[in-house]
C-alpha cells in the first residue's frame, strides 16, 4: 500500500472478482469491429438493465473530443443506461467527428432499445484520423447480443490501446448495520496522462441506490485525490472521460459514507494501475509533499516534482539526486522557504534544512531500486499534504512515442 494514497480506512471493503459486472444490474461485452489493425477487440459496451443514476467528468483540454461533449450532454439529467467505447481511433479533429459520435450513440441505443440520450460514448486512439464508423455500427448488433453478467473482462480488454493488460477492480462493501453493495470499475490508459478532471477512459458501476446529484458528488470527491493526482507524461488527453453508473439494485445498501469510501478506493486502485502500466514504465514514483500551508499548495508542489523529466529519469536510475526535487518544487508557483525543506528518497533523509544530509548513497540507491519509489518533501509551512503518482522515464517510452503513428 502506498502511503498517503487512497482512503486510509478500508474496513468493510473486500476485493472480489467480476469487474464492472460484479454489481447487480449490469451486463458488458467486448468484440472486434475491425478498427484496430491488429484485429484485437476494439468495441466495448456496458449496459444497465434499467435506467441508472449517472455522473460523468471529462477532459478540460480545449481540444475536446466530440464524445466528451455528447457524454456531458447525455448525462446532464443524471441518468444513463449504457456506455459504448471504441478503441483504436479517438475521433478527434476529424471532419465528421460529431456526426460519427452521434451515430455511435444512436446505433447502441437502437439495438439496446433505449433512448439515444441514455447512451454515453467514449473514444480512444489516434487523433486526426477519420473514424471508420460503418465498421463499428456493423459490429453493434454483435456486441449487444454478447452482453452478459460475466462480460466485464471482455469489455475491459476491448477498451485498451497501448495498455499491456486490463485494469479492473471490484469490491464488496459492508457496514456495521448489515448493509451491502458492490462498487467496481475498469480503466484504460498508459500515455497522454496528465488529468485535470478524471482521466483516460474509466467506467465505474455500483448497485448502490444513488441519484444523479449524489453520484456526481461522490465521483467528484473520489477523482480529486486519485485520477487528478497521477501523471505519466504531463500531457492531458483530448478524450479523458469517467462515468459512474448506479443501478440501485442493492437490497439493503450500506451507508453513503461506506459507498463513498468504496468509490474512492476503486478509483485509487485503478489510478495506481494506470501509472504502473505507463508506456515503458518499470517503476511507480509516489511523490508526497507534507508541511504545506494548504492541500492545494501541497498538490502543486508534488505535481511539479512528479512531472519533472529529470526527476522521472532519476527514478528510473534509482539515483538519489535530491537537488532535482527542490529544483522542481521551485517552479511550482508556491511560496516556501528552501532553507526549511527536508527531502527523503526511499524513506531515507537525503536533505535537511535545504542542504545535503549525511547519507550512504549506495544504501539510498538500493532503497530506491524497487517497484514503487517513495519520494518525500516537507516544506515546513503548515500541516497540509498531498501525494501524486508518476512513473519513471525510460528509453522505451521515448522509442515507443517516436514511432507511435509510423
Amino acid at each position: 500500500m502506498i502511503a498517503g494514497w487512497g482512503p486510509t480506512d478500508r474496513d468493510g471493503l473486500t476485493p472480489i472478482e467480476g469487474g464492472v459486472t460484479a454489481p447487480g444490474g449490469f451486463r458488458a461485452a467486448g468484440v472486434v469491429s475491425g478498427v484496430k489493425p491488429s484485429g484485437k477487440p476494439d468495441l466495448a459496451l456496458v449496459a444497465a438493465e434499467a435506467p441508472a443514476a449517472a455522473a460523468v467528468m471529462t477532459t478540460t483540454n480545449l481540444v475536446t473530443a466530440s464524445s466528451c461533449e455528447l457524454t456531458q450532454r447525455h448525462a446532464a439529467d443524471g441518468q444513463a443506461q449504457a456506455v459504448v467505447i471504441n478503441a483504436g481511433n479517438a475521433n478527434v479533429c476529424t471532419p465528421n467527428g460529431e456526426e460519427h459520435t452521434r451515430a455511435l450513440a444512436a446505433s447502441a441505443a437502437e439495438h439496446l432499445d433505449v433512448p439515444d440520450r441514455d447512451v454515453l460514448v467514449m473514444s480512444t486512439g489516434v487523433i486526426g484520423v477519420p473514424l471508420p464508423i460503418d465498421r463499428i455500427t456493423d459490429a453493434m448488433p454483435t456486441v449487444v447480443t454478447e452482453l452478459s453478467t460475466d462480460g466485464g473482462h471482455a469489455a475491459a480488454e476491448a477498451m485498451l490501446t497501448t495498455d499491456t493488460h486490463t485494469k479492473e477492480v471490484a469490491v464488496e462493501v459492508t457496514d456495521a448495520r448489515g448493509g451491502r453493495c458492490v462498487v467496481a470499475g475498469m480503466a484504460k490508459g498508459v500515455g497522454m496522462i496528465e488529468p485535470a478532471m478524471a482521466t483516460l477512459l474509466v467506467v465505474l458501476t455500483t448497485d448502490a441506490p444513488l441519484n444523479g446529484t449524489i453520484a456526481r458528488r461522490v465521483l467528484t470527491g473520489a477523482v480529486r485525490s486519485t485520477f487528478n493526482r497521477i501523471s505519466v507524461d504531463g500531457d492531458g488527453s483530448t478524450s479523458d472521460s469517467i462515468a459512474l453508473l448506479a443501478s440501485g439494485r442493492a437490497e439493503q445498501p450500506p451507508s453513503l459514507e461506506a459507498t463513498g469510501r468504496a468509490v474512492h478506493a476503486v478509483c485509487a486502485d485503478l489510478a495506481e494501475q494506470v501509472v504502473a502500466d505507463g508506456e515503458g514504465a518499470t517503476r511507480v514514483g509516489a511523490v508526497t509533499v507534507t508541511g504545506a500551508a494548504t492541500e492545494a499548495e501541497a498538490e502543486k508542489l508534488a505535481r511539479a516534482v512528479a512531472t519533472s523529466l529529470l526527476v522521472r529519469a532519476a527514478i528510473h536510475g534509482a539515483d538519489p539526486n535530491w537537488g532535482r526535487i527542490l529544483m522542481a518544487m521551485g517552479t511550482a508557483g508556491v511560496a516556501f522557504d528552501p532553507r526549511r525543506v527536508s527531502v527523503t528518497c526511499g524513506g531515507i533523509t537525503v536533505c535537511r534544512f535545504g542542504v545535503a544530509a549525511s547519507f550512504d548513497r549506495g544504501q539510498v540507491a538500493a532503497a530506491m531500486d524497487r517497484p514503487v519509489v517513495e519520494l518525500g518533501a516537507d516544506v515546513g509551512s503548515g500541516d497540509a499534504s498531498a501525494t501524486v503518482l508518476t512513473c519513471d522515464l525510460t528509453p522505451e517510452y521515448v522509442r515507443f512515442n517516436a514511432e507511435y503513428t509510423t
